[in-house]
């Protein structure tokens, strides 16, 4: 009993804790990770051998060797940048006009309609399931319509949206199409924000809803909308089916044109489109985070 009571009553030591500065012992969630950094250089080299071995075929002559001349030489021609600023202005028409829609509606649907999401999800979804040869297919229909309605005022539109040196109906087409990524881009942007705290905060500081939507809901969204622009831009300008069927000449259709007879020229376009994109999608992404705030010198007190 009397060792059983010294032993209670000697103190106990608590273990000795590591002095500052001392590194942790490893544990085996602190070790480098190994398999993410795998994961990555796989995804790397997915992605980046074929954009080099495309760009290789591109520059490399049997003759010559090493050489720009498919660049120089040949890429660059009216008929080229022709079509480059008409896909261009079809893609900066499809972005406008489907924000434009779209955006509003997503609003509302989160603020006031929560119920009707699966429904307007399942209409943006479409465009997915529906072929675009059949879409274009049922429109071409549509348009070959024109003679019997030579009386009417249809006549007219369906006239003005076959305009060869701006085809609205391609951006009527082409909106449709890239309904799905903008609506998964927005629905997840506004998944992420307080929308309600914010319309109700900016309405009783006296702002319209324009006002409201304009300059604090869209920037709050800045980053979605940039991610549904992008996408949607990039489709444009790798559409090939619905303006070959249509009949009209953009980018994508030149490219299929030209490697017919010349594969060293396609690829080279085919580059030339892929800089385009990835230089857009930084410009977009520049634009989309703004300038970071500097951060103040703090003064030395003495």
């Amino acid at each position: 009993m009397a060792g059983m009571t010294t032993a209670a009553q000697a103190p106990v030591t608590a273990p000795h804790d590591p002095a500052p500065g001392t590194p942790a012992p490893p544990t085996g969630r602190a070790r480098r990770p190994y398999g993410r950094l795998a994961t990555l250089l796989l995804a790397l080299l997915y992605f980046a051998v074929p954009v080099a071995a495309s760009l290789w075929f591109t520059v490399d002559d049997p003759l010559k060797g090493f050489s720009l001349d498919v660049y120089t030489d040949h890429l660059v021609s009216d008929d080229m940048l022709g079509s480059l600023l008409l896909s261009v202005e079809l893609g900066l028409a499809t972005v406008a006009l489907g924000l434009v829609l779209v955006v509003p509606t997503m609003v509302v649907i989160h603020l006031r309609l929560p119920r009707l999401r699966p429904v307007v999800e399942i209409l943006c979804m479409t465009p997915l399931v529906v072929p675009p040869i059949a879409l274009v297919a049922g429109v071409n229909t549509v348009l070959s319509w024109a003679p019997d309605l030579a009386r009417t005022p249809f006549y007219q539109t369906l006239m003005v949206i076959q305009n060869e040196n701006f085809p609205l109906v391609l951006v009527l087409l082409y909106t449709v199409m890239s309904l799905p990524f903008l609506y998964r881009s927005l629905d997840a942007g506004l998944r992420g924000i307080d929308l309600k705290t914010l319309v109700e905060a900016s309405r009783s500081l006296g702002a319209g809803r324009l006002t409201t939507l304009a300059r604090v809901i869209v920037p709050n969204l800045r980053a979605a909308v940039v991610g549904g622009a992008v996408l949607g831009l990039a489709m444009v300008l790798g559409e090939y089916t619905v303006a070959s069927v249509l009949g009209y000449r953009p980018f994508a259709v030149w490219m299929v044109e030209v490697g017919e007879a010349d594969a060293e020229l396609a690829g080279a376009a085919a580059m030339l489109s892929l800089f385009i994109t990835w230089g857009l999608l930084l410009l977009l992404t520049t634009l989309a985070g703004g300038r970071r705030a500097r951060p103040r010198k703090q003064r030395k007190t003495s």
